[in-house]
């Protein structure tokens, strides 16, 4: 619940922000103008975004037939989770990595690359597999889409801001400069807290839907080793879909405030703490 109310308030932080920077260009009209342009891009967000991403990492959708052990164990994890069965895809990538995408859950897919097909336990596998489907059950994918894509607009506005003349009169060049720097790095700053909730809550509902936090808690510190031996040739907008981000490199310090994932390290902490509890 904790990690709902954080969500929903960084949702709407993030929501303000854009219709400050609207009403920093032009006033009360700026801002019916970025609440309208939001509203445009959630919207395409919503109906477009996994269909772009399975394309984007040439995913191909699989049948029982063609593998039917991992087809069952979606199913037999879906069931557990109350779901509808999600479209199954496999990417043709050698880095273990994973993840779920989909405007609700009738219209779901969870997507898994060769490599973490053949680097993973049968157990470990579930608790990814799990782990995919709570993102899906909490609707993860929506959330992170339009966070990315407020977060995304808010860039592009406050650059054009700079450059359309409407704040001159509202403190000249400092006041653009600030726009065009400060906002983009808020906006960022929020996203990726939102992502990086969305994990947590994602880590703890998958180890109740596979009942076993301990297998998903190996399962991340294999991938994370994986993920750092083998390169993907990944796109920085989707890193916050995966399981684990699919760049090398663990972010330290101030870097962690713009990290996609939280530590590897204490997610395995927050699961093995859930063990016996589920």
């Amino acid at each position: 619940m904790g990690n709902f109310f954080r969500t929903t308030a960084l949702m709407a932080a993030m929501m303000v922000l854009f219709a400050l920077i609207g009403g920093g260009i032009y006033g009360e009209t700026g801002m019916i103008i970025a609440f309208l342009v939001a509203v445009a891009l959630n919207f395409g967000s919503y109906w477009f975004s996994d269909r772009v991403v399975l394309k984007m990492y040439k995913a191909q959708e699989v049948t029982r037939a063609e593998a039917p052990e991992l087809v069952d164990m979606v199913d037999r994890l879906r069931q557990r989770a109350g779901l509808p069965m999600p479209k199954v895809y496999v990417v043709p990538n050698d880095q273990p990595n994973a993840f779920a995408t989909g405007r609700n859950p009738e219209h779901a897919a969870v997507a898994v690359t060769n490599g973490i097909v053949r680097l993973l336990q049968k157990d470990e596998l579930e608790g990814v597999i799990a782990h995919e489907l709570a993102h899906i059950k909490n609707r993860d994918i929506l959330t992170s889409t339009i966070a990315a894509t407020l977060a995304a607009a808010i860039t592009l506005l406050a650059r054009f801001g700079m450059f359309a003349g409407g704040s001159r009169d509202r403190g000249g060049l400092v006041t653009n400069l600030l726009m065009l720097f400060l906002a983009p790095v808020a906006a960022m700053l929020i996203q990726m807290a939102i992502s990086r909730s969305r994990e947590f809550a994602a880590d703890k509902s998958g180890a109740e839907i596979c009942g076993n936090p301990r297998s998903l808690a190996s399962a991340l510190s294999r991938l994370q080793q994986g993920s750092e031996r083998v390169a993907m040739d990944a796109n920085p907008a989707t890193a916050h879909m995966f399981i684990v981000n699919p760049f090398a490199g663990a972010a330290k310090g101030l870097r962690t405030l713009f990290a996609t994932h939280p530590s590897t390290e204490i997610r395995i902490q927050r699961l093995m703490a859930l063990e016996g509890r589920v």
